[in-house]
C-alpha cells in the first residue's frame, strides 16, 4: 500500500467523521456527521459519535438507503485525496461485496414500478376521459345534467 497518506499525528487514530470523508464515503465532513448520528454507520458492531477514533483493523457497516457495506479499516488519513487513493484506505469484505451484488442484481430483475412512469399527474382532459370510462358502467343519465322542471310529455 504505497502513496496512502497517513495521519499527520502519529497516534494512529483518527476521527471517523472525518476519515469517512477523507475515504469518500461521504461529500462532506457534515454529511458524515449526520449520517453517524442517523445511526447509518456503525463501528464494530456498535453505535458511536462522529468523534470516535478509529484505528487500523476496525470494522465499519456504512449503511446508504437498503445497501449496507462492511468495511475494514486498512489506513488512516485526514486528507481528502484522489479516489484510487482513497479507496486504499479501506477493504470491503467478500460476504458485503456479494450481498450488494445480490441487491443490485435483484434490482435489474425487478426494477421500482414508479421508475417506469414516464408521465406525471393526468391532465384535466385525461382525468375526464378516465370518469368517462369509469362512468359507462353505471346507469344512465346519473352523470347528465338534469333540471328541476317538468318534462312535457
Amino acid at each position: 500500500m504505497k502513496n496512502v497518506p497517513s495521519t499527520s499525528a502519529g497516534s494512529g487514530k483518527i476521527r471517523l467523521d472525518k476519515w469517512l470523508w477523507a475515504a469518500r464515503f461521504y461529500k462532506t465532513r457534515s454529511l458524515s456527521c449526520e449520517e453517524i448520528d442517523k445511526g447509518r454507520v456503525r463501528l464494530n458492531g456498535q453505535p458511536v459519535k462522529p468523534s470516535h477514533d478509529v484505528k487500523p483493523g476496525d470494522t465499519l457497516e456504512i449503511r446508504s438507503g437498503p445497501i449496507v457495506r462492511t468495511v475494514l479499516v486498512r489506513a488512516l488519513s485526514g486528507v481528502r485525496g484522489p479516489a484510487p487513493v482513497a479507496a486504499q484506505l479501506y477493504e470491503e469484505t467478500a460476504e458485503s461485496t456479494a450481498q450488494r451484488l445480490a441487491a443490485a442484481e435483484q434490482r435489474r430483475l425487478a426494477p421500482e414500478p414508479a421508475h417506469s412512469l414516464t408521465q406525471g399527474r393526468p391532465t384535466k382532459r385525461d382525468r375526464r376521459h378516465i370518469e368517462g370510462l369509469r362512468d359507462e358502467g353505471k346507469a344512465p343519465g346519473w352523470n347528465e345534467r338534469w333540471s328541476a322542471s317538468l318534462d312535457d310529455d
